[in-house]
């Protein structure tokens, strides 16, 4: 997929934390397999890091040196994944979230679309997973796994215009854990994988027909909720479906008011 790069989106900050909009596309962590500039990258650009500029704080030598290896970065979405993410621009803050995190204290909403007629229309997924044996780009469902669980809920069913046999669904997802890949190994392993999903549809085909009208991965994060390190109260931050994606649902006619 040829997409555009776009640098993340600042949607706020303060001494404490700095909250993006992360575009599809964007590589969270730095790696040596990584193309293009990184969100951890980028941050530290726009901050002025270097290793010399390091507050100082008592706490332990290891635990700035976590900090600023992550460059503030205390959670990840996919690369092709866009939406909200929060980073620390402290040692004393990085732990804070990290631990809400952690605690499952963080709130989090997506929104996505998948292949099929999920069904019934509320519920959850309590599936444990691990990383694939035989591909380790990918995760799958497995008893000896992680727990994962994800709560979701149907908001619209669709079916293509050019093909009313297929259907699609417009989907609320909250997941409870964070395991990589969670939303789109669950719902794979269900039969009802994410709209052009590089990675877990299985037949290629159908993601060559996926691209023609869906340009990249349909999944979204929508919102984030948690604690307020610096002032400990709660805050809610949220950003619209992205341009390419509202478009994608054009496609299938208007979207019922109240949805996005």
């Amino acid at each position: 997929m040829n997409l555009k790069f776009v640098e993340p989106q600042i949607i706020f900050q303060d001494r404490h934390i700095l909250v993006i909009n992360k575009p599809s596309g964007m590589v969270v962590n730095r790696s040596e397999t990584a193309k293009g500039l990184t969100v951890q990258e980028w941050v530290e650009d726009y901050l002025g890091w270097d290793e010399g500029n390091t507050e100082t704080l008592s706490l332990t030598d290891t635990g700035k040196t976590e900090f600023l290896k992550r460059s503030g970065v205390v959670h990840r979405l996919d690369k092709d994944t866009s939406g909200v993410m929060v980073l620390a621009k402290n040692t004393e803050v990085f732990f804070d979230l990290k631990n809400q995190f952690k605690t499952r204290k963080v709130k989090k909403e997506y929104i996505a679309l998948a292949h099929g007629k999920v069904s019934p229309k509320k519920g959850n997924i309590n599936l444990p997973i691990t990383r694939n044996p035989k591909n380790r780009m990918r995760f799958t469902v497995k008893a000896s796994g992680r727990r994962a669980l994800t709560f979701y809920e149907v908001e619209r069913h669709y079916g293509r215009v050019r093909h009313p046999a297929n259907v699609f669904s417009f989907l609320r997802v909250r997941p409870k854990t964070g395991r990589t890949h969670q939303i789109r190994v669950h719902f794979t392993f269900l039969g009802h994988p994410i709209v052009s999903d590089p990675l877990y549809l299985s037949k290629k085909k159908r993601l060559r027909e996926d691209l023609k009208w869906c340009p990249r991965l349909f999944l979204h994060a929508r919102r984030l909720a948690f604690r307020h390190p610096g002032t400990k109260k709660k805050v809610r931050f949220e950003v619209k479906l992205p341009e390419d994606l509202s478009a994608v649902l054009s496609y299938f006619g208007k979207v019922r008011p109240g949805i996005l």
